[in-house]
């Protein structure tokens, strides 16, 4: 069935999930917008695999995973391959997480549970302390 451009059945899985994780960094940003005015967020759709041999798959560091598959990633800031620097970035994966919630209220959480993991990461404090435990300084 086709929607019209202007009904919310237009938009794709990957979009509607791309505003999911918009919402869910919102509270996070009200309260330290500042403290992350130099941290990317992107979203990929399954994880990349550093090596394909079964018994050396390896994820990298700083991955929240679930049974072994990534929930997201912080990326630290660096040097691209191509030489140029790049900024911290926390990256969603948006699969594996929509494959571990049983429906779209649950996913939200996932999702803000996720950001405010890898948030803490980021600024290297403990997860309660963005999700409202503790103030920004």
């Amino acid at each position: 069935m086709l929607h019209p451009v202007s009904s919310p059945g237009y938009r794709t899985r990957a979009e509607r999930f791309d505003d999911l994780v918009l919402e869910a960094l919102e509270p996070i940003e009200l309260r330290w917008g500042s403290e992350l005015a130099d941290l990317d967020l992107a979203v990929d759709d399954v994880p990349e695999v550093d090596r394909t041999a079964p018994d050396e798959l390896s994820w990298g560091a700083g991955v929240l995973a679930d049974a072994g598959v990534p929930l997201a990633q912080l990326v630290p800031s660096g040097v691209d391959p191509d030489g140029m620097p790049s900024r911290a970035r926390i990256v969603i994966y948006r699969r594996p997480l929509e494959a571990r919630a049983k429906g779209g209220a649950d996913l939200a959480d996932l999702l803000h549970e996720v950001l405010v993991e890898q948030v803490a990461e980021y600024l290297n404090i403990e997860p309660d302390a963005v999700d409202g435990g503790g103030g920004a300084e």
